[in-house]
């Protein structure tokens, strides 16, 4: 590939909700070239890490369920022009004191939008999942349509799936930066010069550096995932226990977690996984300190003690990935002005954005092939920031 080849879609940043782009927008007949300097999947970024929790009853605004319903609506398309699995619905209990933003948002939208989600007695609670011990003061909610998707494999899926469409994407080819020429996008990489009569920008940690005219902040920190060894895997493993999240009453944000699955059947160390959704510690998202933050590890092991308390054994492994935050912790979805609808940009998933994998990578597909999208996403758009 050379210079004087013209796409007619260039996507930088070929990951989550890349490789979802590369696919919609083969599947709408456009010529694409996806850019991606790490491999497919890497660990260098959002998605690593085995499994993230997908749910509707959405407690950080009500306004992205219609966007989760669409989503689990291409998740199924997902299984079904792959015939693999990628969603595994083990229901989700959230569980908190009666005010804490977390409960009081998933009760508002599953109100709002009629998402079953089921109330836990105390001692029903208790019965059904003994390793868990909650305060009685706590309110215990269960989405049963909720579950949990394999990050890495879903990137794998829509990537092969785009390439059968006729997508090109490369991988280990880093963008040195991008401009516009006489209405033709000439993207500079380590790999050469490529061209596109437009743009998608989907490149996480690195959107800030890749866009310097967004005037928007972009925060990246540094995010820690623990899988441990429980003393009764059985109590815990996958067909016997949720996915959860924990809203502690003493920590802002919440912890949560999923069942324990078994070895050798997914990507990921072996144990039972959990995390703090909060976030953590900045950094750039290029240095090499892969270090978990001694804080952090600390925060899990008393979590752990204080909601599983006889189920720790021993830690199977800690490791990193990063989140990028917005400065209201929600999604930018829009076109970077300056450009007249030529480059669509999606960044600042602020540590809650894959489970809408699917639904991003149409979304971005139909701003730059349709110019616009009929999905609701206009809470999402740069205007909000003034």
């Amino acid at each position: 590939m050379i210079a004087e080849e013209l796409f007619d879609v260039i996507v930088i940043g070929s990951g989550s909700m890349g490789a979802s782009a590369c696919y919609n927008l083969a599947a709408g007949g456009a010529k694409v070239l996806g850019i991606e300097q790490f491999d497919l999947p890497h660990d260098r970024g959002s998605h690593a890490g085995q499994s993230r929790i997908i749910r509707k009853a959405y407690f950080e605004h009500p306004d992205y369920v219609p966007l989760l319903q669409r989503a689990y609506h291409n998740w199924n398309h997902l299984e079904a022009i792959t015939g693999e699995e990628v969603f595994f619905r083990t229901g989700l209990l959230y569980a908190g004191l009666p005010d804490n933003p977390v409960m009081q948002g998933v009760r508002f939208s599953s109100e709002s939008y009629g998402i079953p989600v089921n109330q836990f007695t105390g001692d029903g609670l208790k019965e059904t999942y003994p390793a868990l011990n909650l305060a009685s003061s706590f309110t215990c909610l269960f989405e049963p349509d909720a579950g949990f998707v394999l990050p890495e494999k879903t990137i794998r899926l829509f990537a092969a799936k785009a390439r059968e469409l006729g997508a090109v994407i490369i991988t280990g080819t880093k963008v040195i930066n991008w401009q516009e020429n006489n209405r033709v996008f000439e993207v500079n990489t380590t790999a050469g010069l490529f061209r596109a009569e437009k743009l998608v920008i989907t490149a996480g940690a690195w959107a800030q550096e890749l866009m310097p005219s967004l005037k928007v902040p972009l925060v990246v920190t540094k995010q820690t995932l623990a899988w441990v060894q429980p003393r009764i895997p059985e109590a815990v493993a996958l067909g016997n226990f949720p996915c959860w999240m924990i809203a502690d009453d003493a920590l802002p944000g919440c912890f949560y977690g999923f069942p324990m699955l078994p070895s050798g059947r997914f990507d990921g160390p072996p144990g039972f996984k959990l995390a703090w959704h909060y976030p953590g510690t900045p950094c750039h998202p290029d240095e090499d300190d892969r270090a978990v933050p001694e804080s952090d590890e600390m925060h899990l092991r008393r979590f752990l003690d204080k909601y599983f308390p006889d189920l720790y054994m021993a830690t199977n492994d800690v490791k990193t990935c990063l989140y990028t935050n917005s400065p209201d912790e929600h999604f930018i979805i829009d076109y970077l002005p300056g450009y007249e609808g030529r480059v669509a940009l999606a960044a600042g998933f602020s540590g809650h954005g894959f489970k809408f994998v699917p639904v991003v990578g149409e979304i971005l597909s139909d701003m730059i092939l349709q110019g616009g999208t009929v999905l609701s996403v206009n809470f999402l758009g740069l205007n909000r920031f003034g």
